[in-house]
């Protein structure tokens, strides 16, 4: 196995290119000569030859120093941009956030926060990668992004990873104020198979979870329409196309304007959690640890 190239030897090297002897090499990097001697000692029988020739006082590159002289510049060039970068990094503030949420919380949470954010840290680089939750499972365990938002699913979908709570939500029938049972005040159990519901989208954790409410409660889904928007499920229900089944914080502004009615999906509540998933045990960045208070104080008014 090859040994690593200590940085220190490079810039003996360098220095004593520059400078043609020991003691001028040892000046500059405010060393003593025999250190400087051992350096390059050490780095040409790591190397396997002869760096530099011994003339007198003065130094001379050999042919294969030369060539490893460039190459040592360049090495010592780029550590020195990247110290700059880095320093640069840690003076401004800057950094980069990769965030990945739903679509409803890239409407509905995300505007705010990020702006907020931003105010904060001016100079961080935001990406938003927008998915359902198995797209962000998968981005969050790529390492593509840093934080996930959504709901926190149990089970071995969330081995591995940590959550920060944000808040409760849960589901319920969102009406017309013209439609049957938003007059009634009620839902009949035996008229549920019988309505066309709206749903999000089939693969959602939200369709999964209501399914399995029905299961339990012996109710058959009957006519249903699944949707990728909530705002479109939200237009079809103020036309009274059927029965939307929504998060009430999703159709909150809806219900205050009077333009839907919210109605309990039956005796038993839903209830499930939204959060921000990030790997167990890492770090966070300060950074993150800002936005995720960002995204609980703007979300805590959003609990079911």
């Amino acid at each position: 196995m090859q040994r690593l190239i200590d940085s220190r030897q490079l810039y003996a090297l360098v220095a004593l290119a520059r400078r043609g002897s020991f003691t001028a090499a040892a000046a500059e990097m405010s060393l003593t000569q025999p250190a400087i001697s051992h350096a390059i000692k050490t780095l040409e029988g790591d190397m396997g030859c002869r760096l530099v020739d011994r003339v007198g006082r003065r130094v001379q590159l050999t042919e294969a120093g030369a060539d490893f002289f460039r190459h040592a510049e360049n090495i010592l060039r780029e550590m020195d941009a990247v110290r700059a970068d880095l320093d640069l990094h840690s003076k401004l503030g800057r950094s980069r956030l990769r965030i990945g949420a739903s679509t409803t919380a890239c409407q509905l949470i995300l505007p705010k926060v990020i702006r907020q954010f931003q105010a904060k840290f001016p100079n961080c680089a935001v990406r938003i990668e927008p998915g359902d939750h198995g797209r962000q499972m998968e981005l969050l365990r790529a390492g593509e992004v840093d934080l996930a938002i959504g709901v926190e699913v149990p089970g071995p979908a969330s081995e591995g990873l940590e959550y920060s709570p944000l808040f409760e939500d849960g589901l319920a029938f969102f009406l017309s104020p013209k439609h049957r049972w938003a007059t009634l005040g009620s839902v009949p159990r035996e008229a549920i198979p019988h309505e066309t519901l709206i749903l999000y989208e089939r693969t959602s954790y939200s369709f999964r979870i209501l399914s399995e409410y029905f299961r339990e409660e012996k109710i058959i889904l009957g006519n249903f329409i699944e949707l990728g928007s909530m705002e479109a499920i939200k237009e079809m229900a103020k036309l009274g196309l059927g029965a939307a089944v929504l998060s009430p914080w999703v159709a909150r502004d809806e219900v205050h304007a009077g333009e839907l009615v919210a109605l309990p999906l039956g005796r038993k509540k839903l209830r499930y959690r939204w959060a921000i998933a990030h790997w167990k045990g890492r770090r966070l960045a300060h950074a993150e640890e800002m936005f995720i208070k960002l995204c609980a104080a703007g979300t805590a008014e959003f609990g079911a």
